[in-house]
């Protein structure tokens, strides 16, 4: 999972070296699919429940599951979140990030930090004989003292030998609820912060959630592997 998780990186290291103004979020999609294809690994979406691409890549108040497409031109000020799964030899992993294109607003900046801290604060959580809970406990109280919210209609969750295994991880809940942490599990871990309220949803095509408000949302995942040393982020 380590090898898959280290190709993984290098996608979405380059597909964020593509986000600028002009850019359409098809471009991101071949640009992803060609570079997996070179670093010899499998896409873990195209394919998936019928999904059609590599990536899925969420503007603005998308919140997950955005459809890359011709017609979706990226501007400067919008945000833009990346999501990719890849397989190797049969592990798969999973990360996300999400990517000013431009210069953004402050308040847009602040998303996107606050998400990404939260991120990195859920990981710390991540030891032996800790819970499911720890995790949700440290993203929630972290968004929740800046001034956001979490995403409740949607989940983090388990990988290995399939995209999504137990258990569920929220982005919410108290310290010693839920599954105890053993070693050798593997989480995805997956804020999905709202600027506006926590509510969301689906658009006619089945796939595309967004905030029920329109505010923007950000996104940003890890698969972390439990270990007697402590947290092993695999997508680092």
């Amino acid at each position: 999972m380590g090898r898959s998780g280290h190709i993984l990186r290098q996608v979405l290291d380059h597909v964020s070296t593509l986000v600028a103004p002009g850019a359409s979020t098809m471009d991101l999609e071949r640009a992803a699919e060609k570079k997996i294809q070179e670093l010899g690994a499998k896409s873990a979406f195209k394919g998936y429940q019928n999904y059609p691409c590599v990536l899925c890549t969420s503007v603005n108040n998308e919140v997950v599951h955005g459809i890359p497409s011709e017609d979706c031109i990226l501007k400067a000020g919008d945000v833009i979140s990346v999501d990719c799964g890849v397989v190797l030899d049969g592990y798969y992993t999973d990360s996300a990030i999400t990517v000013a294109v431009g210069e953004i607003k402050p308040e847009l900046q602040k998303l996107l930090d606050v998400t990404r801290e939260s991120l990195r604060q859920a990981i710390e959580t991540v030891r032996i004989g800790n819970t499911v809970g720890h995790i949700g406990a440290a993203v929630q109280q972290f968004v929740e003292a800046n001034g956001f919210s979490v995403v409740r209609d949607l989940v983090g969750h388990g990988i290995g030998k399939r995209l999504h295994e137990e258990p569920q991880v929220p982005n919410y809940g108290r310290k010693g609820h839920g599954q105890t942490l053993l070693e050798g599990m593997v989480l995805a871990i997956e804020p999905m912060v709202n600027i506006g309220k926590s509510g969301t949803k689906t658009l006619p095509n089945h796939w595309t959630v967004v905030t029920e408000d329109g505010s923007y949302s950000a996104h940003f995942e890890h698969s972390v592997a439990v270990t007697k040393n402590g947290p092993l982020i695999l997508t680092a």
